[in-house]
This record gives C-alpha cells, structure tokens and sequence, in this order.
C-alpha cells in the first residue's frame, strides 16, 4: 500500500517549505514532520496558510491543555504484555508518536471543526504549559524496499487495526517501527484479540468524538481568512484526523500502557 496523498519529502524540501517545515519541527517538538503538513505542501498555497492558523494554538500551549483532559477520560484498551527485550528506538518511536499524535489531533482537528463551521457556542479554549515533546532520535521512515516482503506485509496487516475495510493512509508509526519486525509480531498478537472482540474500534469511536469535542472549543481560537484551497485542504486535513491520527492516538497509548 502507498501513500494515497502525494506529499512533499522533507529531504527535498526547498525554500519557504523547507522554512515550514523547519518551523513546524522546532514548534511542535518533533524530529520529523508529520505527514498532514507534508501532503499540504503540494497543494498551491495550502502549507503556509495552514501553519499560520494552527501556530499560535500550539504556541499557547492550547492542543496540549486539550490532551492533557482528553488523556484523564480517554478508553484505552486492555492488551497483553508486550514487555521484553526490544531496541531502544522502539519506545522512542512510540513516545514520540504518543505526544505528536495527540497534540496534531486537537490542532488539526480544530483546524478541520474551523473550515467545516462546526465551532461550538460553548467553552473557551484554555491556554497553559506545553507538554515536553520526548527527546528522542527516530530511525529512517521505512520504505516497501528497506524491508523484507514479510515485514511489509505485517506493516499493511498492522494498519487495518482500528480502520477498515481499507485505510485511507499508512501510519507512519508502523513504517518507523518495520526495523523492529519481532516487535511488530508481538504487537499483531496482542492487537488482534482486541480487534477481533470490537473494543480497539469502540475505544477508537469514543475516543475521536471526545476529541471531536474538545476541537470544536479550540476552533474558537483560529483567527485566519478564508483559504483559496478550501475543499482541498478540508479534505485533506480530514482524513488525517479521522482515519490516521485518529485511531493512532488510541493504538499507541494502548501499545505504550502494555509496555
């Protein structure tokens, strides 16, 4: 499965992107930019007016008070143990997609609640300390060709979790973690019973509409003119939200807590 949404590498970002791109890593206190951001790129205007709206959230600590709620009254699923003997950038991968993952889904899904109208009348959003963003350095973002075709497999098998029939976007997580394929079979194991019982998909139902919730107060905050790419940014900033993020944020938390 490739990428259904074109995107822009950060290897061979140039000029204002490159520029974007560097400021959503220090700003958001990642190594590496998440895909949303990536995809924006290519579309005409779409990266730098997104960026201008969501920045000053993040700056104010806003989508990270918003997880900081959602993570006291988020379900997540019981799994089996997953302790052992692992490298160590298995947990760096997973304690960086644990912050980055959550932090995203409030800001880009206030961004998303913001172009969709669907801004509640009620709360204001609250500002206060950011998070630590984990100081961690990830392996390369595996590609179909940097594994084996077993591995690959067991990536594709991975992301249906949480998100079927058929996922609109291969978690990147998955592709971090593929040099670790021991890992990857120990966490098909223990994410299957939860699959195969509904409650990784109810975990995942309930979870997105609380946050769903908590975005539409944090849409109050985007002050931003209408972009010319409306539809292609909603579009693309949606599916993240809901397919991707949405149910990775759930998965990793899950993963982490069986750690």
């Amino acid at each position: 499965m490739n990428d259904p949404f074109p995107a822009v590498a950060e290897s061979s970002a140039t000029g204002e992107t490159a520029e974007l791109f560097a400021d959503i890593r220090t700003t958001v206190g990642v190594r590496v930019v998440n895909l949303v951001w990536r995809h924006l790129a290519v579309i005409d205007g779409a990266l730098p007016w997104a960026w201008a709206a969501v920045k000053p959230l993040y700056l104010q600590g806003m989508p990270d008070q918003a997880a900081v709620r959602f993570r006291q009254k988020m379900i997540v699923p019981k799994l089996a143990s997953l302790a052992g003997s692992q490298p160590a950038s298995v947990d760096d991968v997973m304690a960086s997609y644990d912050h980055s993952n959550t932090i995203n889904l409030f800001a880009l899904g206030a961004l998303v609640a913001w172009l969709r109208g669907e801004i509640t009348k009620e709360g204001m959003p609250i500002a206060g300390p950011r998070l630590p963003s984990p100081d961690v350095t990830l392996p390369k973002l595996a590609t179909e060709a940097d594994v084996s075709p077993e591995t690959w497999a067991l990536v594709l098998r991975l992301n249906k979790f949480g998100d079927r029939p058929q996922p609109l976007i291969l978690a990147s997580m998955y592709r971090h973690l593929a040099h670790a394929p021991q890992f990857l079979q120990q966490v098909e194991h223990v994410l299957a019973p939860a699959q195969a019982d509904g409650s990784l998909d109810r975990a995942i139902v309930a979870n997105r509409a609380t946050a769903n919730g908590e975005a539409r107060v944090l849409a109050r905050a985007i002050r931003a003119p209408d972009p010319k790419e409306r539809a292609a940014i909603e579009a693309g900033v949606a599916a993240f939200v809901e397919h991707a993020i949405g149910k990775m944020v759930t998965i990793c938390r899950a993963l982490r807590a069986a750690r």
